[in-house]
């Protein structure tokens, strides 16, 4: 066997099969339309809102700051997974190789890790600006919003250096199919054919804390905002508070609970098909989501819009 044959050999044994979400319909072409119609609402409402938040100094406050982050974010986000996704569908090709797959992996694990960690961010935003008001310039000024970001950022890596280079050194020795759209850890840790127990309980435990410690300052954050608001005086200041609250705790809920499902629930709860279809969720339709929740509930930035096209109107003070 010449050099040429063997390196062929390798690589087509050393390469993953993603079994991909389009096996699972009867029309796969017609929902690969659909992702990709939601993948380019995803990615221009995101730059929309980013744009808007950028241009108009209305919004040059640590919230909107906060907001066009999680907008890069899940622009990343949905980039890593959906491109591969739909290529394979077009050229009918599922292979990834293995330093793809783990390149992929690290980059989801740590944008989502990032992701958990911003959120606490900004309910802890919320809760100086609505806990504390007088004291909110000096709390969260441009260099504390840069060090929260950058604890995202750094804290929301640590999953990924953590658990990709364990997952990606198991030994695989039958199939090498992901019943999967993405090299998700735990479709990939399923593949191995030595004893994963200790790895999965680190893997859970890790999880845990990425996951209660963020949801402990959220919590914590909007219990003291609830509080606040039902001592105020004024019924629009409650109104404006609660609004602005309600758009954020519905962005946590529903990555959150996702995540809860994906790492947190016991395997006997799990199927692929189930998994696949909370991972679209939290992968593809929260990345659309986001921009819209924060765009049409918000009057300051639907008043940039409006600003932007041509019209001329009264900002509504932050």
């Amino acid at each position: 066997m010449d050099l040429t044959t063997w390196n062929k050999n390798y690589t087509e044994q050393s390469d993953f099969t993603l079994v991909g979400l389009f096996s699972q319909f009867k029309h796969p072409a017609l929902l690969a339309v659909v992702i990709f119609v939601v993948f380019l609402m995803a990615l221009s409402g995101n730059a929309l809102l980013i744009l808007l938040i950028l241009s108009d100094t209305h919004l040059h406050t640590p919230m909107y700051f906060f907001i066009s982050q999680l907008s890069l974010m899940d622009m990343m986000y949905i980039s890593v997974t959906v491109p591969k996704m739909l290529m394979d569908q077009v050229l009918g090709s599922h292979k990834i190789s293995a330093a793809a797959c783990g390149m992929q992996m690290f980059l989801y694990l740590t944008l989502a890790g990032s992701e958990y960690l911003l959120l606490a961010a900004m309910s802890y935003d919320r809760y100086v600006a609505i806990c504390h008001p007088l004291r909110y310039p000096v709390l969260m000024n441009h260099r504390m919003c840069l060090l929260l970001l950058s604890d995202c950022w750094l804290l929301g890596s640590l999953d990924g250096f953590i658990l990709t280079p364990i997952t990606m050194n198991f030994p695989f020795c039958s199939s090498r199919d992901i019943y999967h759209f993405f090299c998700e850890v735990p479709a990939v840790t399923k593949l191995s054919c030595s004893d994963t127990w200790l790895y999965e309980t680190l893997m859970y435990v890790c999880c845990v804390l990425m996951l209660l410690i963020p949801v402990t300052v959220i919590s914590a954050s909007y219990s003291s905002i609830l509080l606040t608001v039902l001592r105020m005086n004024s019924a629009e200041g409650r109104k404006k508070a609660l609004a602005t609250c309600s758009s954020h705790m519905t962005v946590v809920l529903l990555f959150y609970g996702a995540a809860v499902y994906t790492y947190m629930l016991p395997a006997s709860l799990h199927t692929p098909e189930k998994d696949m279809v909370v991972s679209v969720f939290y992968t593809i339709v929260t990345p659309l989501l986001n921009p819209l929740i924060y765009s049409f509930r918000n009057k300051n930035v639907t008043e940039a819009m409006k600003k932007m096209l041509g019209e001329n109107p009264s900002f509504q003070k932050q």
